[in-house]
């Protein structure tokens, strides 16, 4: 999978190096001369070029890439970078990196953005889903088709607990993606059950999510 990377700071090289690990094809690039630092990440492709500007992105073959990630500090660049890979390219996949919380409800499908990654909002999830068990944490917002991904740590008073996951009618538009349980991460069947202390990951529609909580409360 070909993959280019707007933004060659800590954030975009982190990406990128764990890209290549997994075998991607992997092109960064970055305007400022100071961030081409091709030998922290030696195996990337790397263009000194402004990802704001067709003449550049025609420069990077971005109607080759299957996914493009807009990762600069400034969210006027992530978005401007997001419409120009889904509208004059065609990229199929575009996620992009939200740096003020605040700029959270333009990155959507209108902007060509598939997935937003607020590094605030997740850090503050990860919070609280290292101290809350019973609660429905959010993890990340999928753009398309208003989905986001959350998590609840299964309590063991919950009425589940025991349950056969295909057993379990759930909410409309909500999906069980995935159980972690001791360290292990499970691609759940119709016999598995679940165990208090999971932590379960869903891929849910926004207005389902009160609903998902009340199905996973303890009762």
């Amino acid at each position: 999978m070909r993959v280019a990377i707007a933004g060659a700071g800590a954030v975009g090289r982190s990406i990128a190096g764990e890209l290549l690990e997994n075998g991607h094809e992997v092109l960064l690039i970055d305007k400022n001369p100071n961030s081409i630092s091709v030998e922290r990440v030696p195996m990337a492709e790397w263009l000194l070029a402004d990802a704001c500007e067709i003449t550049s992105l025609d420069e990077a073959a971005l109607q080759r890439c299957h996914v493009v990630i807009a990762a600069t500090g400034d969210d006027k660049v992530n978005l401007v970078v997001s419409l120009l890979a889904k509208t004059e390219y065609g990229v199929p996949r575009v996620v992009a990196r939200v740096n003020n919380p605040k700029n959270e409800w333009l990155f959507n499908e209108s902007w060509g953005v598939d997935v937003a990654v607020s590094t605030p909002r997740l850090m503050s999830a990860l919070v609280e889903e290292a101290v809350s068990v019973g609660d429905l944490v959010r993890l990340m917002r999928f753009s398309q088709g208003n989905a986001n991904l959350v998590e609840l740590t299964l309590a063991s008073e919950a009425e589940l607990v025991g349950t056969r996951v295909g057993d379990v009618v759930w909410p409309v538009d909500t999906a069980l993606v995935t159980i972690i349980r001791e360290g292990r991460v499970l691609v759940p069947g119709k016999d598995d059950t679940l165990d208090a202390g999971d932590e379960l990951l869903f891929v849910a529609a926004q207005e389902r999510e009160e609903e998902l909580e009340r199905l996973l409360s303890a009762g």
